[in-house]
């Protein structure tokens, strides 16, 4: 590939990865071409700019929409399905109504941010948005509170899961890679996540929710609307359908944790039970059961609700597989080398270094789990180098870094762009201001706490 008005090999990819967003940005936002459509044409833009051979980018486009949508495509499908089911038996309502109850109207967006914490801990975040959008709308509905005052707190309580809290993989990968104690980095990251998630959710999503309107799809609302004409179901019954997903991935993180060689027949079993496609599919076919069968539903019933509640949701499947091709030609062109190459050029403190490296992955590749992974390996061979340096912060700054500025290549980004009904600009000042919100006062708290251990 030739390098641009004298510019090194590194150089001239960042400026090809930044025409291509602009180009992505402009397209969406301003002539508002369709996202799959634009995200399809960023990627062979900044492919055969980059120098990729033709073939090899469209290889490079296929790989990364299949290798997203291979899990995500059946987590939203029977996620789908499981908040189809807490709506039509009220199953969501019932959660709504508890909250709002306990407390108070002026308070349910605290309660949003616990729910997403606690939801948020055994699973990925895609997970937890399918599981928790029907409580959302519902709440916001019933409290007539923003949208966005109720919605920015669970996704601030489920990121920072994500990105700071084991055992999700990503933190497990940089535990694994630097060496940390994994009971320590557990406390650390409960004592920096809960504040962060505070201030990110909120704090931050009351502030917003007054600046910017929104308002769900129409057909997204009836979808997890509760008809009003059946009596709700239990308390208790609604909210271990709406967890078994997460019990079951906890048992299997659990059994990986106890017994990390997998020597014995039950943690295979609790593996397999706790991958997030089995647990779903198993919380799926429960949730018939519970929430469908025991309210009186018919087969026929049930047959339609499983199959119509998937026609809204193909929009955003298609986006989101054209945000993992984006992301995997950024990978693939060399981007990622790039940013490694000016991350590893800086001489900064360890803790910030990490967060640095983490954050400039993020994005790039719009990938929480590929910045942790990334950096985990640029990261360790300098920590292994500096003396008394806390591994477990160590740990936690690059998680921070990881949540950093999601974008345009980001499947999380198109996710609750399409779930919450907003445009492009709406979405970078909401989502992704509340993730760098996120990053940045997870990083200050965690240089506070370096100065003490």
């Amino acid at each position: 590939m030739s390098t641009i008005f004298g510019l090194s090999h590194t150089a001239t990819l960042l400026v090809w990865t930044v025409i291509a967003i602009a180009f992505l940005i402009v397209m969406i936002s301003k002539f508002k071409w369709n996202p799959f459509v634009t995200l399809l044409l960023a990627s062979i833009l900044l492919g055969l700019l980059a120098g990729m051979e033709p073939a090899d980018t469209v290889t490079s486009i296929t790989k990364g929409l299949g290798g997203t949508l291979g899990t995500i495509a059946i987590v939203i499908g029977l996620g789908t399905m499981l908040g189809k089911m807490m709506a039509e038996s009220g199953g969501a309502e019932r959660i709504a109504t508890t909250l709002i109850d306990r407390f108070g109207e002026k308070r349910v967006h605290w309660a949003m941010m616990v729910v997403g914490f606690l939801v948020g801990i055994p699973v990925f975040f895609e997970v937890g948005v399918i599981l928790l959008i029907p409580i959302v709308f519902i709440v916001a509905r019933k409290t007539k509170m923003p949208l966005l005052q109720i919605g920015i707190p669970i996704l601030a309580g489920l990121s920072t899961v994500h990105g700071l809290v084991p055992p999700h993989p990503a933190p497990m990968i940089a535990i694994d890679a630097y060496q940390a104690n994994l009971g320590k980095t557990i406390l650390w990251s409960l004592v920096i996540g809960l504040p962060t998630a505070i201030i990110g959710g909120p704090l931050f999503g009351k502030w917003i929710g007054k600046r910017i309107a929104v308002e769900p799809s129409a057909e997204l609302v009836e979808q997890f609307a509760a008809k009003e004409s059946r009596k709700l179901p239990g308390f208790g019954i609604t909210l271990f359908t709406i967890l078994l997903p997460v019990i079951l991935m906890l048992i299997g993180s659990i059994a990986t944790i106890a017994d990390p060689k997998a020597t014995s027949g039950f943690t295979h079993f609790a593996e397999f039970i706790g991958h997030e496609i089995i647990a779903l599919l198993i919380s799926v076919v429960f949730a018939l059961f519970s929430l469908g069968y025991a309210r009186g539903f018919t087969k026929d019933e049930l047959s339609r609700f499983t199959t119509e509640c998937l026609a809204p949701i193909a929009t955003i499947v298609l986006i989101i597989g054209g945000g993992g091709a984006f992301k995997q030609v950024l990978i693939d062109s060399g981007v990622g080398h790039a940013i490694a190459d000016v991350a590893t050029s800086a001489h900064v403190n360890i803790i910030l270094f990490a967060w640095f490296v983490a954050a400039l992955i993020r994005v790039a590749t719009g990938s929480a789990t590929v910045a942790m992974t990334t950096s985990a390996g640029i990261v360790a061979p300098v920590l292994a180098q500096t003396a008394g340096a806390n591994v477990e912060l160590v740990v936690l700054a690059t998680g921070a870094g990881s949540l950093v500025l999601s974008h345009v290549n980001d499947a999380g980004f198109w996710m609750v762009k399409e779930f919450f009904n907003m445009t492009v600009p709406q979405t970078l000042k909401t989502w992704t201001v509340m993730e760098t919100l996120l990053s940045v006062i997870g990083l200050v708290f965690i240089l506070i706490a370096s100065m003490f251990v």
